[in-house]
């Protein structure tokens, strides 16, 4: 069974014991989170499409580690005043572990 999850407006096709990163949440590693804004769930007969969310349908995840993505630097000139700049960005993640889809 799958479904798609929308999180802080991104959308994640989830299976049960998939890992998933997803945007920095405010929980604690090993901490049992809810997904509930599912838009979609699929391998039913029939497969249920949400308008816009499923009624009842919710998915159940443990964090399991908080991480950071990769480095990006980002260049700024200024020619003709001979300037530059360089920024830095990690983009700070979550790492779940789906452990179970209630399409209800």
């Amino acid at each position: 069974m799958y479904a798609i999850i929308d999180n802080n407006g991104k959308q994640h096709k989830v299976r049960t014991g998939e890992e998933v990163q997803v945007d920095l949440m405010d929980a604690q590693e090993g901490e049992l989170v809810q997904f509930d804004r599912v838009l979609l769930v699929g391998d039913t007969d029939p497969v249920r499409i949400g308008t816009p969310r499923v009624p009842g349908a919710r998915v159940l995840a443990e964090v399991i580690r908080h991480e950071k993505g990769p480095k990006l630097t980002m260049m700024r000139m200024h020619p003709t005043k001979g300037k530059q700049a360089k920024k830095g960005h990690r983009q700070r993640y979550t790492r779940v572990l789906i452990r179970e889809i209630h399409p209800e």
